[in-house]
């Protein structure tokens, strides 16, 4: 279904898969221990208990790029934690998602605890993130429509008596920074791996690139190398090709848009090539020699788009990879470990990776969740997700 409806070569389709049921055990699990509250102090002739109770009607608002897996996640999390859901799923991958609360119900979830309300954004979107019975709203998505939806919800409705809570995660503009002390051929693998995995539709896309001057000829010779060896076409083919089509015809149009403006903005040196004859194929294109305030550099692009610049020491490679407004993942490259350190502190991610690529977070292993405008920083995967979609309540009783 990920590889019809969405698009996505076999690889990703499996990993997408894969991290759903992950999503499902783990939030399982983590209920289970949740349920008995967290401990509080008790004195003479007090006991005093912690406990979680369910927020009440919540809305699912689920993207396209991970049609299984963040529904999943953000469907289930909800359920788990006692409350009934809307699942609003992107309007360009619904089959999916009608096809999970089917196996939900099948399960044994009773009638009306989830409910499959598919629509566009702008019409069913609307109407449920406004409606005054809704509790919780938790959404993926573009950071345009997030900010707009944190907004109306803040708004207080006629028979309103709560105020309701919002997760979003609205994407990013994520770099991977590759240091003068950098193992080459690891760098060249995470900078590649992290642009055009899923064609860069994955709001972990390492877009940018910022390497240091010293390896700059040397990593990006070998980048256009190992892309320009990457296959492009029809993912339910045999030959098993790397990168398929972008999701639509809107977003056809505006990553070729972006290359046009990367021809104006910085070197082409690897793709720039799109056909829409057969499907919406963008081949995989790098910009080098960017400057780190250009559009190619500052805008979520969403496609296969990689942004070169250089950088004259690490540390202003450092201020680079900060200089966007958004702040959901990074990646740095280096043997060095007090610059390791340096990272740890200085580079403004709410994922941070060392030594590898930027993508590819593991429920349980990397709880996900961006910083600044890449969302709340709701950790989808972690140890303090579920909390989110409860509320705390204090027992006290005299004896």
């Amino acid at each position: 279904m990920l590889v019809k409806e969405g698009g996505k070569p076999w690889k990703e389709a499996d990993g997408d898969t894969a991290e759903g049921i992950d999503f499902m055990e783990y939030y399982a699990r983590q209920m289970i221990e949740l349920a008995e509250g967290k401990p509080v102090n008790s004195r003479e002739g007090e006991l005093n208990n912690y406990m979680y109770t369910p927020t009440g009607v919540t809305v699912v608002i689920s993207p396209w790029n991970f049609a299984f897996a963040i529904m999943a996640g953000t469907t289930v999390a909800p359920l788990v934690t006692g409350n009934t859901v809307l699942l609003k799923p992107a309007s360009t991958t619904p089959v999916i998602a009608a096809k999970f609360v089917e196996v939900l119900e099948e399960a044994g979830v009773p009638k009306g605890v989830i409910n499959f309300v598919p629509g566009s954004g702008s019409e069913v979107g609307d109407y449920l993130v406004e409606h005054p019975k809704t509790a919780l709203i938790t959404f993926t998505g573009s950071r345009d429509v997030g900010v707009r939806l944190y907004e109306r919800a803040a708004i207080v409705q006629k028979e309103q008596n709560h105020l309701k809570r919002v997760i979003v995660e609205m994407g990013g503009k994520d770099t991977v920074v590759v240091d003068s002390e950098a193992d080459i051929d690891t760098a060249v693998e995470a900078i590649v791996v992290s642009a055009f995995g899923f064609s860069g539709q994955k709001c972990s896309a390492g877009s940018r690139a910022v390497i240091h001057t010293d390896v700059y000829d040397e990593v990006l010779e070998k980048v256009i190398e190992k892309t320009n060896a990457l296959t492009v076409g029809n993912p339910a083919e045999p030959s098993n090709n790397y990168m398929g089509p972008v999701i639509d015809q809107a977003a056809f149009d505006k990553i070729t848009g972006y290359i046009e403006v990367g021809k104006e903005e910085g070197k082409l040196v690897a793709g720039g090539k799109s056909d829409d004859s057969t499907g919406y194929f963008i081949h995989p294109t790098i910009f080098a020699d960017v400057d780190p305030k250009a559009r190619v550099m500052q805008e979520e692009i969403f496609g296969p788009v990689l942004a070169i610049s250089k950088a004259s020491s690490y540390d202003e490679a450092l201020e680079i990879a900060n200089n966007t407004e958004y702040g959901l993942t990074g990646a740095v490259i280096t043997n060095n470990r007090e610059k390791i350190e340096q990272a740890k502190y200085d580079f403004h991610v709410g994922n941070l990776y060392f030594n590898r690529n930027c993508t590819g977070a593991i429920v349980g292993y990397h709880p996900f969740g961006g910083f600044k405008m890449s969302g709340t920083d709701s950790k989808a995967g972690g140890p303090d997700y579920l909390t989110l979609h409860m509320q705390a309540k204090t027992i006290s009783e005299m004896y």
